[in-house]
Parts: C-alpha cells; structure tokens; sequence
C-alpha cells in the first residue's frame, strides 16, 4: 500500500505526512533501519492516528531517547491517542509534563 504524499494545510500550517517528516528526519541525519520503519507505520495503522501524532511520537522518542526505540515509540503513540491529544503542540506539552523533556 502506497502513502498519500500529500501535504496538508491546517490554520495556515503545512502539515507533512508522517513519510515527508521520515525523510526529513534522515536529510538531517537519523537513520531509520528498514525494522523501525515498518514499526512505525505497524503502530499508525494499529492506533489508527493521523499523521501529526505519528509524526510527534516520533519526535518525542528521538528527543527522550536519542535514537529510535519502537517500543518507546509504540508507547508514546498509545499514549497520545488514548489522551486524545490531536496536535505537536499538545504532544510537546504533554511530553514536558511527563518529564520527557
């Protein structure tokens, strides 16, 4: 199944779909084994969450964890989706009073 690469633009913001975020991520130098990657979409599909939490659940385990952990992540995107924050800004806010930050 292929990816919609499409960008969305919510209030003004662009929005990039979580394979965009991937691969900016790796232009600035994480490398992502082919595993992680398919953990990643595994976990998108499993808690059916948008791109925005995707993408920020990705965020906050390379910040907490300095490298990629998919069980850390799987865990931060169950965690976001059953606290039904919907945006990075929530999910960063969330992270610092988690004392992840």
């Amino acid at each position: 199944m292929k990816e919609d690469n499409t960008v969305i633009r919510v209030r003004g913001q662009v929005k990039k779909t979580t394979e965009d975020f991937l691969i900016d991520l790796e232009n600035r130098g994480f490398k992502f084994q082919e595993d992680a990657i398919g953990f990643i979409y595994f976990g998108k599909k499993y808690t059916d969450a948008p791109d925005e939490l995707v993408n920020s659940a990705i965020e906050i385990t390379l910040k907490a964890q300095k490298k990629f952990d998919s069980s850390f992540y799987m865990s931060i995107l169950e965690r976001l989706h059953s606290q039904k924050i919907t945006s990075r800004k929530e999910a960063l806010k969330w992270m610092v009073h988690q004392g992840l930050a």
